[in-house]
């Protein structure tokens, strides 16, 4: 097998996520670790008590740190796992960069923590919000959205998840209008508008980019150990783009199914394990084709039995 990794994104978040792997003590420890470098209580939210996980600010270096912690338990219990390639939702970029050594632990934590912060004042300024739309006629719904931004329509194409789904993002009065017209003219089976902070991935999203392009200058990256391939170009992340595609991915689109297209043809890619909770990113590999395996770990229960599957094929 040749495996890609995919690593969950904004939206995956789970109350609870990673509490029980707590009591690894690998995973606990980068757990703390990571607290230390963001100066937040990571487990706190992660328990989601009081709704933490709701805001942009926690959810993301927390995210991030439960799934570069599966991770990392792992490479520790299967060092010799075949690993072809990773892709990281957004978000999930910023775990896909650390577990492939691209980006240091205690300079990623610290980044992501910063770019939380900036998207949080972002999504503060105004009522902005996202619609996932499901089976839509994809060129018919870009056509569209160029003629409604003729108009000063304030909407966007967010998110090219797969074939079967692609995420448009605005002002929420514009977000409506255009979905209504989606179900009216018979461009996309459904439309669900999402509980998202804002509008990720669109020009509401520049001052953030804005503010992580000074940022970015202070980061000091390394050469990818396994090749990351990026939302944003559609190609590999390397030590002289990292610093561009980061701060162009806060306002552009993702391409999620065209990455999996990429490592398919470009790394033989014929199987997927998803790191994080929730099955968001597996189901839109399956929709993308090719019947790829699909494996996912988001708690004990699924990282035991992935292990013992892994270690009973090796025996034989």
């Amino acid at each position: 097998m040749r495996y890609g990794i995919l690593f969950s994104g904004q939206g995956a978040q789970r109350s609870g996520m990673g509490v029980e792997l707590m009591a690894d003590s690998l995973f606990s420890r980068i757990v703390n670790q990571a607290s230390e470098f963001s100066n937040l209580d990571l487990l706190k939210i992660m328990k989601n008590e009081h709704n933490e996980l709701n805001k942009t600010q926690y959810v993301q270096p927390a995210l991030v740190t439960v799934s570069y912690g599966i991770f990392k338990m792992l490479k520790r219990d299967l060092p010799d796992f075949p690993i072809a390639g990773m892709i990281g939702l957004s978000l999930g970029e910023y775990a896909a960069l650390l577990a492939s050594g691209a980006l240091p632990f205690n300079e990623g934590i610290r980044l992501v923590t910063d770019r939380a912060k900036f998207m949080q004042e972002d999504a503060d300024k105004e009522d902005t919000t996202l619609a996932a739309i499901l089976n839509p006629q994809i060129s018919a719904i870009e056509e569209l959205i160029q003629k409604e931004q003729k108009q000063g329509k304030r909407i966007y194409i967010a998110n090219y998840n797969s074939p079967r789904q692609i995420v448009i993002g605005g002002s929420i009065p514009d977000v409506q209008e255009i979905v209504a017209k989606l179900q009216k003219e018979n461009l996309a089976k459904k439309s669900v508008i999402l509980k998202v902070n804002g509008a990720f991935h669109t020009p509401f999203f520049d001052g953030a980019r804005q503010k992580m392009h000074t940022r970015l200058q202070e980061v000091h990256f390394q050469k990818s150990q396994t090749p990351v391939i990026s939302n944003t170009i559609n190609g590999p992340f390397t030590v002289n783009n990292l610093s561009m595609i980061l701060e162009r991915q806060l306002a552009v689109p993702t391409h999620f199914g065209d990455n999996l297209q990429y490592l398919v043809k470009n790394e033989k890619v014929n199987a997927t394990l998803e790191i994080g909770p929730g099955k968001t990113l597996t189901r839109f590999a399956h929709q993308v084709g090719h019947q790829l395996k699909e494996s996912h770990i988001a708690n004990l229960d699924d990282y035991e039995k992935f292990v013992k599957e892994q270690q009973d094929g090796i025996k034989k």
